[in-house]
């Protein structure tokens, strides 16, 4: 199997966070003999697909190589959005003179408290996003490791072979560089000029 993980610090949040989003015990399921659909990848939209196709009633395998829920929930949205927060809440107070408020000036962060809130922001959330919730509440089959297509209706994930009638590929994204050409400014126009 893949090897575990690791987030850092080893702190009660993170530990919290790696048990729900990649469970240090986990053993894959056996394989149903047929899956309506396999979802590769566990981010956001992975996760929905999932969801959303188990609530309709189709047999749904989930397959996510590091932690469920993505960018999102582990490095994006959710830690950007708790450290954005502490920084606007010190803003608000360094500012506050204009609404006669004294002395926010003299305000300073500590850093370390604001990054402990956000693991902690962290691992309260990921429960929703854990493979305990998707196989128990949902009914989804949660395969961890990486996932490689074996043919048109089969993939296979951690020497497990898994068959499928549809398939999600949920991987997210990279940024990359455009192989378009620079777009050029156009020359300026001349203006219309008024008759005397």
């Amino acid at each position: 199997m893949n090897e575990l993980p690791v987030i850092l610090p080893l702190s009660k949040n993170n530990e919290m966070l790696l048990e729900n989003v990649h469970p240090h015990d986990w053993i894959n399921p056996e394989p149903a003999s047929l899956y309506n659909l396999v979802v590769i990848g566990a981010g956001t939209a992975g996760l929905v697909t999932a969801a959303g196709a188990a609530g309709l009633g189709a047999k749904v395998a989930l397959i996510e190589r590091n932690l469920l829920g993505g960018d999102c929930l582990n490095v994006g949205c959710v830690p950007s959005k708790g450290i954005i927060r502490a920084a606007r809440a010190l803003h608000d107070c360094k500012t506050s003179a204009e609404f006669c408020i004294a002395g926010g000036e003299q305000l300073t962060i500590d850093f370390a408290a604001a990054m402990e809130r956000m693991r902690r922001i962290r691992a309260e959330i990921s429960p929703h996003d854990s493979a305990r919730r998707f196989t128990e509440e949902l009914g989804v089959d949660v395969f961890f490791g990486e996932g490689r297509f074996s043919g048109h209706d089969s993939i296979e994930v951690e020497g497990k072979r898994l068959r499928f009638k549809k398939a999600a590929v949920c991987t997210g994204a990279r940024a990359a560089a455009s192989l378009i050409p620079a777009w050029r400014k156009p020359a300026t126009l001349p203006t219309k000029q008024s008759s005397p």
